[in-house]
């Protein structure tokens, strides 16, 4: 049996939940399931307030199941200490924003290449990987540039770069054309779809049809409560 086809999926929540605690405690996420295999391009919907941002903080590790388990490529999630989610959030998920998250006075190359500072990666090999990072979202031709002289698409394939150097197992897109006029916004789809071609794992989290519309499967949410179309 080839190594691929017992690969653990790169995301497995079971029984997965989440409350807020309080004076009146907020369930944000309802028990649930869900398996995103390795090479799914899997988009997330719901109105606002559906519990959109819950899901994905969860996702990401930046918010701790109080209910269930999360599997990140197999590893336990919730039974690891906060330096060791640290970690593992910085080996295998990259975040792409609705908003760039550049720094205004750094060059493309080097907001790309800081997301491996703290990796301790040598400085020659952090520079190195960052073009690399920057030619595969075709932008090698604008590596010294400064964020303020780049139109938004451009700033938004900085930030896909900074998630992609990192080689991660998970790229999580939080309305990553949110920003962008309709015709930006597509280019910026088409090269989330390029890099699902090449194998990457890709969750978007939206509201619009017609970045949904680009998954191979749809997630919805609403109320907490996560579903896929019957059929899904």
């Amino acid at each position: 049996m080839s190594a691929a086809a017992v690969a653990p999926p790169v995301i497995e929540l079971r029984g997965a939940a989440l409350t807020y605690p309080g004076p009146s405690p907020v369930r944000a996420l309802l028990p649930c399931d869900l398996t995103i295999h390795a090479g799914e391009f899997v988009t997330v919907v719901g109105p606002s307030g559906a519990g959109k941002s819950s899901f994905l903080n969860v996702l990401g590790l930046l918010d701790s199941l109080t209910e269930g388990r999360y599997l990140l490529d197999g590893i336990d999630v919730d039974a690891l200490r906060d330096a060791e989610r640290t970690a593992l959030r910085g080996q295998r998920i990259g975040f792409v924003f609705q908003s760039f998250h550049l720094l205004p006075h750094r060059t493309a190359w080097d907001n790309v290449a800081l997301a491996l500072t703290y990796r301790g990666t040598p400085r020659r090999e952090r520079r190195a990987r960052a073009r690399e990072a920057l030619e595969q979202v075709g932008l090698g031709h604008r590596i010294r540039a400064l964020p303020t002289t780049l139109s938004g698409g451009e700033r938004q394939r900085v930030a896909i770069a900074r998630a992609l150097v990192g080689r991660p197992s998970l790229l999580l897109c939080d309305e990553p054309t949110g920003n962008l006029d309709t015709a930006t916004a597509e280019s910026v789809l088409q090269l989330l779809d390029r890099l699902h071609r090449t194998g990457m794992t890709i969750m978007v989290i939206t509201h619009d049809p017609a970045v949904a519309a680009h998954g191979g499967r749809t997630v919805a949410i609403r109320d907490g409560l996560l579903s896929e179309p019957v059929g899904a």
